[in-house]
Formats: structure tokens, C-alpha cells, sequence
């Protein structure tokens, strides 16, 4: 129960908009379909020059190659509570920023950490040590890091060359950082080594070589378990591809992959794109130029120049591949397939014969769309086998495409950024829109910012040091390009395969030695955006409900309220059509609040004043009823099992028990409660609206719909688990027939 509690207060107080707000991993979630859907303040009425443009920027110690991430609402010891964002160095340093200003105190790190030691010998990898310029000017930390918000972990690998007396070593290790305060956690870091039954010169066993090798793709986190992919510095001697486990608690090694145990080559490079992952607990990786062999008895597969599908279960093995039938020509003429990494398409774009697809291209431009249940192994002559292959569609492609409502996005290297419309498992035979500007090498890597399917805008960093934004609905719609007033936008020199992280109405785009921070210029203040703090929908909006207010300047401090809650916080006052709004949460960049359960359904004004100064006004529409259902940090539902747990794939529903959901937004209650207080466990205030439930599409009876004891606007239904197979299943709520936003929970058999 005190689990619960902590859970619940975090959701209201702290981060009631957590899943809407973090990215904790490279292009959003482990799909890397590279799209936030819930991005409620950038929208093409406001990114334009006029109103958009570059805010600030960090000077950071070397070049960036991963992608920024943000945590919302992170507390950092003794400087208070701020959104912050983080950024690692090839100088092996890792950065947490202020996402929204570097003013005052935020002008300086909240906190830095370097792996580097010159007195005791420790510098960062000179590139000229690989005899490889891939990575340069030095090599440190190359992959994007990722978080576990739960434990407040941020992990990444750090390379570090050694120094003492004339002995010289070359350091591969795993770090676990406290997100607050960047310390290593306990056990942390943990030196990388690897070892893997073959046919190596010295023997049957492969070692990994730490000089030998580079972290390139971004890290992945699944299922409580730290996965690192590993490529050689360019094409040099013989090298294999490796994938390591790591448990994610105790960095205890759990499971190494090596790709051509018998071959050379093959390794993982994936322009720094992260393996992908379903929800099935399967990853999915691209292998580069490398040996391919049908394995003979005894023999591991080795699988260069493939699409591969490795299972979790029991540690990682192959499940599935996909070689393509001209591979010999893609070796010898050095046209990696893995060159960019793959995205997983939703299964609206799939059909009843090809549910579940993926989709990559490589050097060649040759873009594959393949069924992840069935890859398709290899077909001699050709690659008929698989569900669609669309030869010289773009140019070569470095880092990953991206997908967005049916649509796939690629920017190839020397040609336009293309979409390609995806409907019942089939693409377009050609762009469906594409920019007028062509990118020079290695192209760009796109990602995407929308409210639901509206708003949808593209984003880019030109190779030549530009931000670009287009319509991602027609490319050859230009929103914005930081060339357009250099003197205020300019974003200095590009990293590539650089990606721009999209987070709270803010742009992020890592440098050579910077971060620099976009969004909406200080006359567009007063705009604000209001949406469920539980589904982050704009439309779902009633009285009672709990929502967030996004904007620039809303409050004078920072503040947290307790019950029951107070109508000014922060130096914060809102109204909505005339009422006073209890507060929950107040930041310059932030509000949470409760909708007064005494406003009427319909248009109301709601405005907001920080220091006795407008701060914000817009015109929102009331339901009486409008149903959201809060997300924990992995994105799965806010649901507690009969035993007290909280639902996860570690920790299912059983079939036939009660397990506990919380919501906001399900109107009025009897008996009542008073706007700002907690509710009291007795008597209980029962939902007046008609509420039912479904997971998996399949009736789940509700047995108890009421507000949550203790807590102010928070809703919480008793639902029965229903007999289906074990599984993860979305759940859905309705109340008079309005539905809630879709999460998933995990269901045992």
C-alpha cells in the first residue's frame, strides 16, 4: 500500500503527466518510430520564424552523438525541482540541464560528472588510437544513454584509454547513474568483457576487445535488463557484431550474442539507432557487411547483411531472420544493410495476413517492409518472400527512418526527406510528399511531434547546421529553418546521424559542443496549451478533472501544495469560466489543476496570472464527462493488482481478480466533494456517470467506480480481469460512452 500511495502522489504531484512529458530513450520508445504524439504546444500555427526560435544554449565539453533525454519534475538535491534534460560527450562527461532556462542558478549544470582523470592517466579515446575516422575528434560515450524512472537510473557505456608507466589499456565500462545527482549507483560501473563459443584464431572462444570495438547504437532498456550493441572502427581486421545483457539492478552480465561466431564482420552500427523491441519481449537489429552461412551441425548461423529477430527468453537467440537475396553484392561493394536500424509500424497499417510490420533500408536505398511475424529468411534470385521490397526508393540511409500515422519518413544521404503512405502491409511505390531541399551526407534523421494525429510536425538537423521543421502531412511544406535568421536561430556545427528531441513544447539539438534549446519566443508568452493530465487529450476536459497547463512564465517559483489544495501556488492564480482552480503543482513552465467541479459543460475562458500578471488565456471546451487514464513511466496502465502490487510484466493480473486503475475525468460524484479536498474513505463518493471497462476488447465488469480515498480529482475502478490468455492487453475505460485513452496491462493465464 505505501508503494501505492507513492505511486499515486507521484502521478498527482509531482508527474501527473509523466508519460506525455519524459523521453527516457533514443527516438521515444522502444519502437523508435521516432513520433511523440502528445506534444500539446508546438503545433504549425506557432512554428514559424515570427514565433519560434532558438531560446538558449549549454556549452558542453565535446561532440554529441546521442540524443538528448528529458525527465520532467526531477528533484536535485539542495536546487529544487526542475525539468531536466541530459546530454553525454565524447569527452566523457554526462550534463543535467534545466530544460527551460539557463538563467539565474540554471545557468551553470545542475550536476556533471566526468569519467576522465589526467593525474591518474585517464583521457578519453583519441581517434587516431582505432586508425579509424568514424568517430572523432576523440571517442567517450557514443551511444544514447537511457533512463529507468522508476529507479532513477540513467545508464550508458564509456570508453576510456589508460594510462600508467608505459603500460597502456583501453577501458570499455557500464555506468549506472542517480539521475538527481549523477552519482554511480551501487555496483556501478562495471568493466565490459565478453567472451562467446566459435571458431576464433586462438581457438573455440571469441573475446571481446575493448580497443576493438565502439558502443555505436543507443541503448536498451527492457523487461529490467540493459541491452549495449557493439560495432568495430570501421571495417578493420576481424571483428564480429555483439549485443550484451546486463541486469539492470545488479549490472550482472546475463546474456551475450555474437552475430558470425564462425565469420568475420557483421557488426551493429545502425547510424546509432537502438535495437527495437516489442511488446513481446523480442529485439529487432540490423547487421552490416559481414559473413552469412546456412549453419551446418554444430555450427551458430552467422547472419551479416541481415534483419535479425532475437528472442528474451531465456537469454538471446535468434528467432527470425531476414537476408536479403543480393547480399554477396552488398559485401563486396560495402552497401551495409545495417547502416540504419529498423522501425516498428503500428498494426493500423498492417493487414489481416501481415498484422505486425517493421521497416529499414541501408546503403543500397532499397527499402524493406517486412512482417515481424514471418521475416522471411533468405530466398535465392530475389526477396519475393517478404512483404514488400522498393528498390533505389531513396538515398543511402544512415540512423533510422520514422513512422507517424501510416506513414514512413526517410532521409536519405544526398536526397530529399521522402514519405511514403503505408496502408493494408503495402507502401506507396513513391513519396507521397517530399521536402524541396535535398540533405547532403549521410542524410538527416527524422522525428515527429503531434497532438494525437493533428499538428503533426517533422523535425530535422540538416548535416550543413540547420533545424528544420516541415508539415509532416506535406513535406513540401517548409514550417521553419534556424538559417532563416541566423543571427538568432543559428545552430552551429551538426553532429551526424544527430536526431532532435522533441519535449513540453521544446526542441533539442545536440552540437559539437553544445546543446541548444528551441521553442516559442517570449512574445508568444501568453500562449498556453490544456490538456487531461492523465491522457494528455486537449478534447478531454470536464469539471472535477485533472489537467495540465503548459506555457512560458506561469508562475513565479516552484511548488508543490498539500491537501487540501490551494487556488494560489507559486505565485500562481487560475480561473476557469470565473471560478478559482485548486492548484496542485505550479512551475514557470508547468501547471496542474484541478477543473472546479462547480464549471459548467460547454466554452469556458480560463486564465492564468502569475504574480498578479496575465500569464496565459485560452477558450476550453467542458464535457461533463471526459475519461483519461493515467500511465505509469514505461507507458503501461496505473493499475494495482488484487494483491497490492502494481501491474507489470513481471507482476501480472491473474484471471478472475480485481485489479485497481485510476483515471481522472469522470465527473460528478455522490455524495459530493469539494473541489480542492481530499476524498474521504467514508462514506465513499460513487461515479453518478455509467461506467464500463474493456481489456483486450473483452467485457471486464467494473465492481466499484468512485474517487480515489486521499486524493484530489484522482477516480479509481475495480475492474474484474475477464477469462483471456495470458498476455499484455490494452485496457479501456467508458463513462456515458465516452472513451478513455487506451494502456496496456499485463494479464496471467
Amino acid at each position: 500500500m505505501a508503494r501505492l500511495k507513492s505511486i499515486l502522489a507521484s502521478l498527482l504531484l509531482m508527474q501527473p503527466t509523466v508519460a506525455q512529458v519524459n523521453v527516457l530513450t533514443y527516438q521515444y520508445d522502444s519502437s523508435r518510430a521516432g513520433a511523440k504524439s502528445n506534444e500539446i504546444v508546438l503545433g504549425k500555427s506557432n512554428v514559424n520564424p515570427s514565433a519560434f526560435g532558438k531560446l538558449f544554449s549549454y556549452p558542453v565539453d565535446g561532440y554529441v552523438y546521442g540524443q538528448p533525454l528529458y525527465l520532467g519534475n526531477l528533484t536535485i538535491a539542495g536546487k529544487g525541482t526542475h525539468n531536466v534534460v541530459f546530454v553525454a560527450t565524447e569527452h566523457d562527461s554526462v550534463y543535467a540541464f534545466d530544460a527551460d532556462s539557463n538563467s539565474g542558478t540554471s545557468s551553470a549544470p545542475l550536476w556533471s560528472v566526468s569519467f576522465l582523470s589526467a593525474a591518474a592517466g585517464v583521457t578519453s579515446v583519441p581517434y587516431g588510437d582505432t586508425g579509424c575516422g568514424q568517430i572523432e575528434p576523440e571517442i567517450g560515450i557514443t551511444g544514447t544513454p537511457v533512463i529507468d524512472p522508476g529507479s532513477g537510473t540513467i545508464y550508458l557505456v564509456a570508453m576510456t584509454k589508460e594510462v600508467s608507466g608505459s603500460s597502456v589499456s583501453y577501458v570499455q565500462r557500464l555506468h549506472a547513474l542517480d539521475v538527481s545527482s549523477g552519482a554511480e549507483k551501487p555496483g556501478s560501473p562495471v568493466v565490459i568483457q565478453a567472451t562467446y563459443p566459435g571458431t576464433g584464431e586462438g581457438g573455440t572462444t571469441l573475446s571481446l576487445n575493448a580497443k576493438n570495438y565502439k558502443q555505436r547504437p543507443g541503448l536498451l532498456l527492457l523487461n529490467g535488463t540493459v541491452y549495449t550493441a557493439w560495432s568495430s572502427h570501421c571495417d578493420i581486421g576481424k571483428y564480429h557484431g555483439w549485443i550484451l545483457a546486463y541486469d539492470a539492478q545488479s549490472l550482472k552480465q546475463v546474456a551475450v550474442y555474437n552475430q558470425s561466431p564462425n565469420g568475420n564482420m557483421g557488426s551493429f552500427w545502425a547510424g546509432g539507432a537502438a535495437p527495437a523491441a516489442d511488446a513481446s519481449g523480442n529485439i529487432y537489429v540490423v547487421s552490416g557487411n559481414g559473413t552469412f552461412d546456412i549453419p551446418s551441425a554444430g555450427k551458430s548461423q552467422d547472419l551479416g547483411e541481415s534483419y535479425i529477430k532475437l528472442s528474451t527468453a531465456g537469454g538471446l537467440s535468434v528467432a527470425d531472420y531476414f537476408t536479403p537475396y543480393n547480399y554477396t553484392s552488398l559485401n563486396s561493394a560495402d552497401l551495409d544493410t545495417g547502416s540504419a536500424g529498423v522501425v516498428l509500424i503500428g498494426d493500423e497499417a498492417g493487414s489481416g495476413s501481415h498484422p505486425h510490420l517493421m521497416a529499414g533500408a541501408g546503403k543500397e536505398g532499397r527499402i524493406y517492409l517486412l512482417d515481424r511475424d514471418y521475416l522471411g529468411k533468405l530466398n535465392s534470385g530475389s526477396d519475393s518472400q517478404i512483404v514488400q521490397s522498393l528498390p533505389n526508393a531513396i538515398g543511402g540511409l544512415f540512423g533510422n527512418p520514422a513512422y507517424f500515422n501510416q506513414v514512413l519518413y526517410f532521409c536519405g544521404s544526398g536526397d530529399n526527406l521522402k514519405a511514403f503512405s503505408v496502408v493494408n502491409a503495402q507502401m506507396s511505390s513513391g513519396p507521397t510528399s517530399q521536402s524541396s531541399v535535398k540533405f547532403g551526407f549521410p542524410g538527416c534523421v527524422p522525428t515527429i511531434s503531434a497532438n494525437g494525429t493533428a499538428n503533426a510536425i517533422l523535425w530535422v538537423i540538416d548535416p550543413s547546421g540547420v533545424l528544420r521543421a516541415y508539415d509532416a502531412t506535406n513535406l513540401a511544406s517548409d514550417l521553419y529553418d534556424s538559417s532563416r535568421n541566423a543571427a538568432r536561430d543559428s545552430l552551429g556545427s551538426a553532429v551526424k546521424y544527430s536526431v532532435p528531441m522533441v519535449a513540453n513544447g521544446k526542441v533539442y539539438a545536440a552540437t559539437q559542443n553544445s546543446l541548444v534549446v528551441y521553442g516559442l519566443l517570449t512574445s508568444s508568452s501568453t500562449a498556453i496549451a490544456v490538456a487531461n493530465a492523465a491522457s494528455g487529450a486537449v478534447s478531454a476536459l470536464a469539471p472535477g478533472t485533472l489537467v495540465t497547463i503548459y506555457g512560458s512564465g506561469l508562475s513565479i517559483s516552484t511548488d508543490t501544495a498539500a491537501f487540501p489544495l490551494p487556488t494560489a501556488l507559486g505565485g500562481a492564480v487560475v480561473n476557469v469560466g470565473g471560478l478559482s482552480a485548486p492548484i496542485l503543482y505550479a512551475s514557470s513552465t508547468q501547471l496542474n489543476i484541478q477543473i472546479p467541479f462547480e464549471a459548467s459543460a460547454g466554452s469556458v475562458a480560463l486564465k492564468v496570472t502569475a504574480g498578479g500578471a496575465a500569464a496565459g488565456n485560452k477558450t476550453v471546451s467542458l464535457s461533463v464527462v471526459a475519461p483519461g487514464l493515467f500511465l505509469l513511466p514505461q507507458g503501461t496502465a496505473a493499475a494495482v493488482n488484487q494483491d497490492g502490487s502494481v501491474n507489470s510484466q513481471t507482476r501480472p493480473a491473474g484471471v478472475g481478480s480485481i485489479i485497481s486503475a485510476y483515471l481522472t475525468g469522470l465527473g460528478p460524484v455522490n455524495p459530493s466533494v469539494a473541489t480542492g479536498a481530499a476524498a474521504p474513505s467514508t462514506p465513499l463518493s460513487y461515479v453518478s456517470a455509467a461506467v464500463t471497462a474493456t481489456i483486450g476488447n473483452v467485457n471486464a465488469p467494473v465492481k466499484f467506480a468512485g474517487l480515489a480515498p486521499g486524493f484530489t480529482g484522482l477516480y479509481q475502478i475495480n475492474i474484474l480481469v475477464p477469462q483471456i490468455a495470458s498476455g499484455q492487453y490494452p485496457l479501456q475505460v467508458a463513462a456515458n460512452g465516452a472513451l478513455s485513452n487506451s494502456a496496456l496491462i499485463d494479464v496471467q493465464d
